[in-house]
């Protein structure tokens, strides 16, 4: 009944509904589409909608709003977070950039607004090492996540500073999980997103962003896959391939951050239109720069 209530108000409020691929299965099925950071992006610039619903965290709320200033954005949950975001500020970042000028800041897009508008350029998982390699001359501070600059740091052999961010999630990821998984399920591909430390993705036979993982895994003859990344992946992997099987590298791969959002907070943010995301024009504007200099270069 909830979920009818909130396709039938979600017409007449003429809002949509973008859900990453962490949340819960049933909001994900509610959602008009789900996806990961740079395909929500590029649906929340385009799409025609007075009002979007955004069921992530709050970066991903605060750059739909970067890139659609006239839309409203909504955040169903205003306590969802992400801690890697919030492991890089704009006054540590200023004060950064004024001791090492000549560094290229290339920005993860889990990051907050003011962070952004400090960066040259902005990145994802999925175009990150797209990006980073068309600046593979030049010397370049990667923020906020360590672990997805070590590996492209590694694999291009790249004059990068890392900052000491990371996901508390993929961050936990060990050797002794894929040695173990491997054991049990020796005929499995192993697939590892790029937040996982380096030593770990080494081990893997595709190290990709979610949307990456969902494609290789649909395309791939294989039947049988160890999955490192966040639990709600499998939802999205079971329904395109309900043939195959898939295994979570540990059984720590949850954000809680992400699985707050419940299908009563989508229907309140609809109804009461609460928690607005805002963004002070000065900022948006500067933040925008690095969000379109991203979506040009992808």
């Amino acid at each position: 009944m909830l979920k009818e209530d909130i396709i039938a108000l979600k017409k007449s409020k003429n809002a949509v509904i973008l859900a990453h691929y962490y949340q819960d299965s049933q909001i994900q099925d509610v959602a008009d589409y789900v996806g990961d950071s740079l395909e929500l992006s590029r649906i929340a610039a385009k799409v025609d909608a007075d009002i979007i619903i955004f069921c992530g965290v709050n970066f991903m709320a605060e750059t739909a709003k970067i890139l659609a200033p006239s839309k409203k954005v909504l955040l169903p949950v205003k306590e969802a977070k992400c801690p890697m975001a919030m492991m890089v500020t704009a006054e540590k970042l200023k004060a950064y950039k004024l001791a090492h000028p000549d560094r290229i800041v290339i920005c993860y897009v889990n990051s907050y607004a003011d962070v952004k508008a400090l960066s040259d350029v902005c990145v994802t998982s999925s175009n990150a090492e797209k990006i980073i390699k068309s600046y593979k001359n030049q010397k370049i501070l990667y923020i906020p996540d360590k672990n997805l600059g070590l590996y492209l740091k590694d694999k291009y052999q790249l004059d990068i500073d890392v900052w000491p961010g990371f996901c508390c999630i993929h961050n936990n990821l060990r050797i002794e999980d894929v040695i173990q998984m491997k054991e049990k399920h020796p005929n499995a591909l192993v697939l590892i997103h790029p937040e996982s430390p380096l030593e770990v993705l080494k081990l893997a036979d595709y190290v990709g962003s979610t949307k990456g993982i969902v494609d290789f895994a649909t395309k791939s003859e294989n039947k049988d896959f160890i999955i490192g990344t966040e639990e709600g992946i499998l939802h999205p992997l079971k329904k395109l391939n309900p043939h195959k099987s898939f295994y979570l590298l540990n059984q720590g791969l949850t954000c809680f951050d992400m699985k707050l959002t419940r299908l009563e907070d989508v229907y309140t943010a609809l109804l009461d239109e609460t928690f607005e995301i805002i963004v002070p024009e000065n900022i948006r504007i500067k933040a925008y720069e690095s969000l379109k200099k991203m979506l040009e270069m992808s």
